[in-house]
């Protein structure tokens, strides 16, 4: 993993939603012109060469906090046949995903929705997971994937391991630039201190040239340890099939930089 952190470390008509879908997105993705550059910024992401082969063997999948749905896209493009469905409250980034009108866009999140036993795989890419701050939400999104997922379905997802301390790197001096266009579009972060409890607030900013000032981006992610990662998803019915630490199948250990969860609804994955 590069030294800053990435971007992406997160429509048809849809008639299950059932609550209000208004959610207050961070600003580095509800702003169109940072959606357009997100996958600019996500290039070469390794968490897609782990979950792809996943959705290319599951007949219906859903992908919470989509983005601008390039995972679903790729499966698309790699021949994938069945139901492909993405999810995000952020309108900028799904009107990114909505280019490609072979896949179901859904605005909203996983407390306005719901599904009954409709999918065999439910992935949130891109620490997604990390964004469900509060118990409460935690608990309710948790219970709409175990909702959402058929007899023998699994959830899989990742969330940054507290023990490696990622966001120490999370620094000015660790910048990411890409061109844009004839411009060069830079991406720092800052995090804010103290560090509360299990979250951690930051600051994302995106400075060009060709704008008159930068955007500047608030968020707060939470990190979650195994053990309590654990007690919410055996609270929501979801069993832990298989852990690792990293994109290439390590191990889940103390120094590794991913909790990489396989969770199951029923027999197995």
């Amino acid at each position: 993993m590069p030294s800053s952190m990435r971007l992406c470390e997160t429509r048809l008509t849809v008639s299950k939603v059932s609550k209000s879908s208004s959610t207050v997105v961070d600003r580095l993705f509800a702003e169109p012109a940072l959606a357009e550059l997100y996958d600019a910024f996500c290039i070469g992401r390794r968490d897609f060469d782990f979950y792809l082969p996943l959705v290319m063997s599951a007949n219906r999948v859903l992908d919470v906090g989509c983005g601008t749905g390039e995972l679903l896209r790729l499966a698309r493009e790699a021949g994938h046949t069945g139901r492909l469905c993405g999810l995000d409250p952020a309108e900028a980034m799904l009107e990114q995903a909505r280019k490609r009108e072979d896949v179901e866009w859904v605005l909203g999140n996983l407390t306005s929705v719901y599904w009954d036993e409709e999918f065999d795989l439910v992935v949130m890419t891109g620490h997604a997971f990390q964004v469900l701050i509060e118990d409460s939400v935690l608990r309710e999104s948790l219970s709409a994937i175990q909702s959402a997922l058929t007899d023998r379905g699994c959830f899989v997802f990742e969330t940054r391991n507290p023990l490696a301390k990622g966001w120490e790197a999370w620094v000015p001096e660790n910048a990411t630039t890409i061109k844009d266009g004839e411009s060069t579009v830079k991406m720092s972060h800052q995090v804010e201190s103290p560090i509360t409890g299990d979250t951690v607030s930051f600051t994302t900013t995106f400075s060009s040239t060709r704008w008159d000032r930068p955007f500047i981006s608030r968020s707060t992610l939470r990190f979650l340890d195994n053990d309590s990662l654990s007690k919410f998803l055996s609270d929501a019915g979801l069993v832990i099939e298989e852990q690792f630490g990293d994109w290439d199948y390590k191990p889940l250990t103390n120094v590794s930089p991913e909790i990489i969860t396989m969770a199951r609804r029923g027999l197995s994955c």
